[in-house]
């Protein structure tokens, strides 16, 4: 593992680092090397073909920010849906910060959307807050558009997390939702399913987005405020 450390160091640019540490406050600043996400993910695909990197994924938890990310890389690009959920459920606990958690991003999801909803459900219940984040991000990438249901919207609704980092995914979860599933999902805003600050936030976000109509925007706006 020790070589995996030396080659991040290598890899380092510390303007980067003063600058994305502030991105992720969740973190403390010293344990942020400072390494592009090319250059991160460069490596994880160079890494993932070895045994280094089985090694690897089992060392948790991490010291480095930048060991989390490379872990979610390699758990990222696995094929196999099954040794991708073991490592995605290894993992999770020690998610600690938004970036991580929203660049971990399994292909193998894609074709597996039925066997997904179950892990979905076990993760939304969890009392870690990026795990939860993690399953409304699953909703929101796999979810909105042929296999959407008016079920998932009311599950992400009735999430009552209070974290700030679970409740900004509440709202681009519902944001993105109003993009592609308007007559479907309005109701939950104009019924005001959500808590207060994320339904302003989701309207805002909905707002900001190019995907809706100006006709859409209008009426969300409208919905903005308590009458």
């Amino acid at each position: 593992m020790e070589q995996i450390r030396e080659h991040l160091f290598e890899l380092q640019d510390l303007k980067y680092a003063q600058f994305h540490r502030k991105l992720i406050p969740t973190v403390d600043a010293e344990r942020v090397i400072g390494v592009r996400t090319p250059e991160l993910r460069r490596y994880a695909k160079e890494l993932s073909k070895t045994d280094e990197a089985k090694a690897f994924l089992q060392e948790l938890p991490h010291y480095w920010y930048e060991e989390n990310q490379l872990h979610a890389f390699i758990i990222s690009a696995m094929k196999d849906f099954n040794e991708c959920i073991e490592h995605v459920n290894l993992f999770l606990p020690y998610v600690d910060n938004w970036a991580t958690c929203d660049q971990l991003l399994p292909i193998s999801f894609k074709k597996h959307h039925q066997e997904l909803l179950s892990y979905i459900r076990d993760w939304l219940k969890s009392s870690h807050s990026y795990t939860v984040r993690f399953a409304i991000g699953c909703l929101m990438n796999h979810f909105l558009d042929e296999d959407f249901s008016v079920d998932y919207p009311s599950v992400v609704a009735k999430v009552s997390v209070d974290d700030y980092y679970v409740r900004m995914m509440q709202a681009w979860y519902f944001a993105t939702a109003l993009a592609k599933q308007y007559p479907a999902v309005l109701p939950f805003i104009a019924n005001r399913k959500l808590e207060p600050w994320t339904h302003r936030m989701s309207i805002q976000k909905a707002v900001e987005s190019r995907r809706l109509t100006d006709e859409q925007k209008n009426e969300l706006r409208s919905l903005r405020h308590d009458h």
